[in-house]
């Protein structure tokens, strides 16, 4: 990612009190990190929340990199983490979650982030990498993805899955059509032409998007789940900047994104219904539900989750991708373990999840974020 919602710098001053609170070891670090194609470094390092380590800092340089749809996640962390910790540097590259993983591998990386879990045959890749221990994947950013659009006349538009499926095939074509009428009964909806507008280049967000609707629309979307568009039709763009920079521009737009990116577009987004009683609106917490129905899908500390992109369940928002980190659980350097234990601390505490609900994602639901904290603090 490579704009900065106007809700992140809210969020800052905030995540900064929470640590001041909750640090009590003597300060580590700064930094700053890069965005897509621009590598920048951050400081930071040390014990960082109520669940801190109750040893010593790490030292020196740590360096990660991966999928930009948690890079403003990760900048964020990096900030707060850095504003009472100095000595150790960490640095984070949004390169995209295949190059991520491809550069742990390559023990390029001290852990990559990814928007899916490691896949079958990645993972004796991963293993050698992490010789003689195993890597897991360790979920840590929930990340819901807009569906936004831009039309001046109508605030609360609600879709399904079937419509959504239609738009973005090119079966609807227009906005007053009678599928998206009949979820809209009380809406003044134009004769305006849909302009649809998906990504352009390999995404981890065009790959969940596409999950959910294979799942939850069924033979009305026809194509395949994949990080590159299948569907015929419309305008591709580069990264969520600019989908998000298209739609705006375009009366009748529509498109997927991740959700500070149409927050600070001021487009509109859409309400889901999902089967449910209602509708159901993008919050953190309806994000979180949809993950808290997940099941986890690996073994031992090894938490990839199975999404149910069609759940029903109340007030579950089931657009949504989670980003991994991707670990050695044994094999990790000794001069890089304690800076990235007590780093994947912070960001699994509560106090490091918290912050996710002031820039655009959502918190991790307990139940899985305690197993997430168990496996940190498990790593050697």
């Amino acid at each position: 990612m490579t704009i900065r919602p106007r809700s992140v710098r809210r969020g800052i001053g905030f995540t900064g009190l929470a640590l001041a609170g909750a640090l009590t070891l003597a300060a580590c670090g700064s930094d700053d990190n890069s965005s897509s194609g621009d590598n920048k470094s951050t400081k930071a390092a040390s014990a960082p929340g109520a669940e801190a380590p109750k040893g010593d800092c790490g030292t020196g340089k740590m360096a990660f990199a991966g999928s930009s749809a948690q890079k403003n996640a990760i900048d964020e962390w990096i900030k707060a983490y850095q504003a009472k910790c100095s000595g150790a540097s960490i640095d984070y590259a949004s390169s995209g979650s295949g190059t991520g993983r491809q550069s742990f591998f390559d023990k390029q990386i001290t852990f990559a982030g990814s928007d899916s879990a490691l896949k079958p045959e990645e993972v004796a890749k991963a293993g050698a990498a992490c010789a003689p221990g195993q890597a897991i994947n360790l979920p840590m950013v929930t990340g819901p993805i807009a569906v936004s659009y831009n039309l001046s006349s109508v605030k609360d538009l609600v879709l399904d899955a079937k419509t959504i499926a239609e738009i973005f095939s090119g079966k609807i074509t227009k906005w007053d059509a009678p599928e998206i009428k009949a979820l809209n009964p009380n809406a003044q909806l134009p004769g305006t032409a849909i302009q649809t507008v998906h990504r352009s280049e390999a995404s981890g967000t065009t790959e969940n998007f596409t999950k959910y609707l294979k799942a939850a629309a069924g033979a009305d979307w026809t194509f395949d789940s994949a990080q590159d568009w299948k569907a015929p039709g419309g305008q591709g763009a580069k990264g969520s900047e600019g989908v998000a920079a298209i739609v705006k521009q375009t009366s009748g737009g529509i498109s997927y994104m991740e959700q500070s990116y149409a927050e600070n577009s001021g487009l509109g987004i859409a309400q889901i219904n999902t089967g449910a009683s209602a509708p159901v609106k993008l919050t953190p917490e309806s994000a979180g539900k949809a993950v808290e129905a997940a099941k986890i899908a690996g073994t031992g500390n090894d938490l990839k989750l199975s999404l149910d992109y069609a759940t029903k369940a109340e007030g579950a928002y089931p657009i949504i991708l989670v980003t991994y980190e991707i670990v050695c659980e044994k094999g990790t350097p000794a001069d890089k373990l304690p800076l990235m234990k007590s780093f994947l601390t912070y960001t699994s505490s509560v106090e490091g999840q918290n912050v996710l609900k002031n820039i655009g994602y959502a918190p991790l639901p307990t139940t899985i974020a305690d197993k997430v904290r168990a496996a940190v603090a498990g790593l050697s």
